[in-house]
């Protein structure tokens, strides 16, 4: 089959996520056949460098022989079993490796990210109704996103995900966020977050943050001091922190966690992603013991949390996740990260010199070079990635700002390809 028949055929029956489907009209999508290391190809053989990871889930390439190895090697075993009153070896193994990797002490399980913030905030709230407080409020960044589910959307302050359902969110409040990573934007931001813990704490039960990248924020980055800073906060004002680690853990802010740059540890650490190496849905919220405390009981007592997913550790899922992580464990893959983020910064300081560009940054393996202000209804971004893809690059940018978040076993030659067709694609907008 040919891409445009099959494409017609998606159309007919496919409604696809976050996107205005009239826009297909004249945006071809690209059936994609199969996938292997950085690339992706379609049905005519055309590649495609994912140098977003396919949302930034890929870490270590597409069809990777060692998790495909490892999923096939369960799937002869146990495919799925209720979590409820039964385990298995796989979530057993990952939970016990997570917790040591983090410093938590105990591991929820659920299928995506969103789940996982609902879980957090859930079982925040219930913590503090369980010791006879309640606290019906969240603290949030400013630009901040935390998924598209109800709760996960109060939390959130992306008006674009956020304005149309804002009659029916749970109550919320946004703290400022550093303008940079600058010292001085830092002591700012938490002095204005100070006023706003000493007026509001009482009625809060957590403060949720993206630890150093507001990913879907437009790629916005502040320091670890401000993390660190938000840390002590909560502790003075004893509110729970909430890092949403989903989209810059396992690598890619430049430290297996970002929380490691901060040198804190959360009340509750949400991970997703990655954490499957971009293989299956699987989200944990990472917990401490005197939390998990505070819902062990009598049964009649009623203080249990009884939130459940059907695929609650689901063994494919799990095995990929413990296969992710023998990656980590076996080949030095942070202090390579670090050589090729040098690499990729030092190679896109050329877009300094385009006059529709306003500012390159960079965490980690996450890089995001954003154009000038654009009227969004120009959709000069969407330009961009129309123009990524003629050329063999998969670009989704965010608004104005193009990014790159590739999967770790991209190589230079790659990040040359992906670096000049970004750089081209910006500069046509100027001709």
């Amino acid at each position: 089959m040919k891409n445009q028949e099959i494409m017609e055929i998606d159309l007919k029956y496919n409604w696809h996520p976050c996107t205005q489907m009239k826009d297909h009209e004249f945006l071809p999508i690209i059936p994609i056949k199969k996938a292997k290391g950085i690339y992706l190809e379609d049905f005519e053989g055309n590649r495609y460098i994912d140098a977003i990871s396919s949302w930034w889930v890929n870490l270590f390439g597409h069809s990777n022989e060692y998790i495909n190895s490892k999923i096939k090697e369960q799937l002869e075993t146990l495919e799925h079993v209720i979590f409820a009153g039964f385990t298995h070896s796989q979530a057993i193994k990952l939970s016990e490796r997570l917790c040591k990797l983090t410093g938590l002490d105990k591991v929820f399980y659920a299928d995506n990210g969103s789940s996982a913030v609902e879980i957090a905030i859930k079982m925040s709230f219930h913590y503090w109704k369980n010791k006879g407080k309640i606290r019906p409020l969240f603290f949030s960044l400013e630009n901040s996103y935390h998924g598209e589910t109800i709760g996960a959307l109060s939390v959130g302050d992306v008006g674009l995900y956020k304005d149309t359902y804002k009659e029916i969110l749970i109550k919320n409040i946004t703290i400022p966020i550093p303008k940079d990573k600058s010292e001085e934007e830092t002591k700012k931001a938490l002095k204005k977050a100070r006023i706003v813990f000493e007026k509001h704490h009482k009625d809060v039960s957590a403060l949720i943050i993206e630890p150093l990248v507001q990913c879907a924020g437009y790629m916005k980055m502040h320091s670890p001091k401000f993390v660190k800073g938000l840390r002590e906060l909560c502790n003075e004002f004893d509110i729970h922190l909430i890092a949403d680690e989903i989209a810059v853990g396992f690598g890619r802010s430049g430290s297996m966690f970002a929380c490691e740059q901060a040198g804190i540890k959360p009340d509750f650490m949400l991970l997703s992603k990655g954490l499957t190496g971009g293989y299956m849905p699987l989200s944990v919220v990472l917990t401490t013991n005197e939390i998990y405390s505070a819902f062990y009981c009598d049964y009649t007592e009623l203080k249990a949390f009884l939130h459940s997913h059907s695929y609650t550790a689901n063994p494919l899922g799990c095995a990929a996740a413990n296969a992710t992580l023998d990656i980590f464990d076996n080949e030095n893959v942070i202090e390579k990260n670090k050589e090729k983020s040098k690499y990729i910064w030092d190679n896109i300081q050329i877009f300094k010199k385009l006059p529709n560009v306003k500012e390159i940054r960079q965490t980690g393996m996450i890089t995001a070079i954003e154009m000038i202000d654009y009227p969004w209804q120009k959709r000069m971004g969407l330009k961009v990635y129309e123009y990524g893809l003629k050329n063999g690059v998969l670009l989704r940018p965010l608004g104005n700002v193009i990014y790159f978040m590739p999967p770790y076993i991209i190589e230079k030659k790659e990040i040359d390809k992906m670096i000049k067709t970004a750089y081209e694609g910006i500069k046509a907008l100027n001709d």
